[in-house]
Formats: C-alpha cells, structure tokens, sequence
C-alpha cells in the first residue's frame, strides 16, 4: 500500500497546500489525544472472523454485527464451514444484519475463493482481497491494518464526512478521499489515524448534529467556522 508522499517534491507540497498538510498533522495531534488506543469496534479472533464481520457490516451496525457473530462465530470457525452449508441456513444465521441474502452469497463465494487459492486464510494483500466478493478497499484496509500491520487509511461514511469539514479534502468518492489523506501524513500514521477519524465521526462529528461544543477539533474545522458565519 502506497500514496504519493506528501512531501515528494516542491510541486507535491504546492499541489497539496501547506494548509493542508499542516492541518492533518494537527487534526492526527488532537485525535491522539482524545482518541489514544483507536481500535475497529467489531469483535474478531481471527483474521477470518474479521473479514466476514466487515462483510456482515455493510449497511449496518458494528453493534448489531457483534450480537450476530457471537454465535456465528462459534458455528462457522473455518472456510470449509460456510461453503459445507444450505445457503439458506447461512441466510438465516445472519439475516437481522440486513441484506441478508446478498450477504450470505458474497461469504460463500469468498469462502470457495480462499479454500481454491489462498489454503482458506485470508490474504495479506490488497489486491487479493479486493478480487474477494463483498470485500472492497475499506474492508480490505480494515483487515490488513488491524491484522497484518500494512498502513492504509480506511474511508468510511464518517471519515468522508470529518475530513470534507475539517477541511482536508473536498473529494466525495471514498478512494480519491483515501489518496488524498494519505498523501497528508506518513504511513506510519495511516491506520490509526483513520480508526481515529472513524471513531470521531460516529460519536462526535455526527451527520445530521455534530456535537460542535465537546469537539477538540472545533478551532481547525471548516465547517464550525462556516456555520458561525452564518448565524451572524
């Protein structure tokens, strides 16, 4: 995993702005500060049950995917498992997640991909999992930061959403909003800075009432600043 330095070159830095660059770098600061041990909050032994909780996770909540795989995880402890069952049991198993059909296709058809290519373990690389049905570069950063240790900035709804106010970016669609991050910090920086934002933007800098007042961030945010200009 890599993104153009952020200080490759002269015209890197001008591309990007010295605004930015600096404002990353305090938004990271701040957020070490609040946030100190950031960590994805779905529950996992394993690197497999981290993958289909991500899987399981798509369009809904990280705390409804723990009340699921509470005893999912106990029935289906290996690859083989979920290919050796009706998918129709499968559906069932994990259908108050939602989507639930779609889901269940997506964890067999990975499950018969890992089991013909890859011995049934999860891939360590990017370009693996995301051959994986219902495993897109989100998921794939999730399972290669917490897992395998490669840096990469997972993008999110929230850490779409923080980074857009806060002024590091004006880019919507996920992938070009991770280039863009990742460009503004190290690599070393990468995982836990997104986990961080992540978390900022579920519990703090929320969609619809962004809880401006209890947000250390509130003195660099362009979009606290705006709104105070309008109330002028």
């Amino acid at each position: 995993m890599s993104y153009p330095s952020r200080l490759d070159a002269e015209e890197g830095e001008s591309e990007l702005g010295k605004r930015e660059v600096e404002r990353a770098q305090i938004v990271c600061r701040e957020l070490k500060k609040t946030i100190p041990e950031p960590r994805v909050e779905l529950n996992y032994d394993n690197p497999l049950e981290l993958m289909v909780a991500t899987m399981l996770a798509a369009q809904s909540t990280d705390v409804k995917v723990n009340e699921v795989t509470v005893g999912l995880f106990k029935k289906y402890q290996c690859a083989a498992d979920y290919v050796a069952v009706a998918t129709e049991e499968l559906e069932e198993d994990i259908r108050s997640t939602g989507f639930y059909r779609q889901k269940a296709k997506n964890i067999r058809a990975t499950m018969t991909l890992l089991i013909a290519e890859h011995n049934g373990q999860v891939p360590g690389h990017m370009d693996a999992l995301t051959r994986l049905p219902g495993i897109g570069r989100k998921s794939a950063n999730v399972i290669l930061g917490n897992v395998y240790g490669v840096p990469g900035i997972v993008v999110d709804t929230h850490v779409g959403r923080v980074s857009r106010r806060l002024g590091l970016t004006a880019e919507t669609d996920p992938v070009k909003v991770e280039m863009a991050l990742g460009q503004l910090l190290p690599a070393e920086e990468w995982t836990a800075f997104g986990q961080r934002v992540v978390l900022h933007g579920r519990y703090v800098c929320k969609a619809r009432k962004p809880l401006c007042d209890e947000c250390a961030l509130m003195p660099y945010c362009d979009y606290f600043a705006s709104s105070q200009i309008e109330r002028i």
